[in-house]
């Protein structure tokens, strides 16, 4: 279906990662009438203040404030996307994932499966994930790796505001269920991003951000770039790091990692999930599987510590991956 036509912009604009999300969603919304968005206080900007502008151009009908129960809001998404239309539910903070499972595993997740393909469900769960100075152990977590584990949803994971704004389109336009996980550290950093309408980036393709030779990390969101700031410290060692941003969970672009892996003989996993049974595990357990007689090294794993996430800021600091803890472990991985 097709929304009332607006002038297409060119160009591009210096914005924030939070903001360029904000983008997508108008984008999308004046592209297809069935596009509508739904969360707490959403008409007045959620939790991080990037869909304040929608409710005046799109009105409450199509921009919907909840109540604060999210199992109702992924349930209603369910039977509206059932219904022909396309929602996208804002949560205000993946930690609430646990409140919503049965409705998002088991009712998205599964029902196009069960009912043999006869409809679609093309609804959009975004779930800020990580710390954000001091929000506390209730409000700090990382639950990508539930929908790694459970069938029937695809798993996003943005590294910049362009790539939050390309892959947030791409989710809109999909057929099934799409959680989206953006990184709230990376709120409010600021890049130039297009406003080109038509932009969009395909689930399932990683990239590339920089090549290397001695070590491939296989990172995504916030830790990709620390990743990229880690590889620029070790190049002044003579030390060349090939970062792989891979963008999605699911579908995950492994045969990139495989390439890359075969390349560098050596593999880092980093993410802001803990680190015992996080995304890593599984992409290292890949690797391991189908690179193992390219490999010079074990692959590494750096993670966010195996505890509550403290509410002290300082605290906070010390429970995930940062640049030089990446380039320490890469150091370590090829030295040794």
């Amino acid at each position: 279906m097709t929304a009332t036509e607006a002038p297409a912009e060119t160009g591009t604009k210096l914005m924030t990662y939070e903001a360029a999300q904000g983008l997508a969603i108008g984008e999308e919304m004046r592209r297809d009438d069935s596009v509508f968005l739904m969360g707490q206080d959403i008409s007045t900007g959620g939790f991080f203040g990037g869909t304040r502008f929608l409710v005046e151009e799109f009105g409450k009908a199509r921009v919907r404030d909840t109540g604060i129960v999210e199992a109702f809001m992924v349930g209603a998404a369910a039977g509206a996307a059932m219904a022909g239309a396309r929602p996208i539910v804002q949560m205000g903070f993946a930690d609430f994932t646990l409140i919503a499972g049965d409705e998002l595993f088991h009712k998205l997740g599964k029902w196009r499966h069960m009912h043999g393909g006869k409809f679609e469900l093309p609804a959009v769960i975004i779930m800020p994930i990580g710390p954000s100075g001091g929000a506390g152990p209730e409000h700090s977590g990382s639950m990508e790796m539930l929908g790694m584990h459970f069938p029937g949803v695809k798993v996003v994971v943005p590294s910049s505001a362009t790539e939050a704004k390309g892959l947030l389109k791409a989710a809109v336009r999909d057929p099934n269920p799409v959680l989206f996980y953006p990184s709230k550290v990376l709120n409010w950093t600021r890049e130039q991003v297009t406003l080109n309408p038509e932009f969009v980036i395909p689930l399932g393709q990683a990239a590339v951000p920089r090549q290397g030779r001695d070590l491939t990390v296989v990172a995504y969101g916030c830790m990709v770039p620390r990743a990229v700031e880690a590889a620029e410290k070790l190049s002044a060692e003579g030390i060349e790091l090939e970062v792989v941003d891979l963008r999605t969970l699911v579908p995950l672009d492994i045969d990139t990692v495989y390439a890359s892996v075969r390349r560098t003989n050596r593999a880092l996993v980093v993410h802001e999930a803990p680190r015992n049974a996080g995304p890593g595990a599984e992409i290292a357990a890949r690797i391991q599987e189908h690179c193992f007689f390219d490999l010079d090294a074990p692959v590494g794993r750096l993670g966010a510590v195996d505890a509550p996430i403290p509410a002290s800021r300082f605290l906070e600091e010390h429970c995930f991956p940062t640049a030089a803890s990446i380039a320490d472990e890469a150091r370590r991985l090829v030295t040794e």
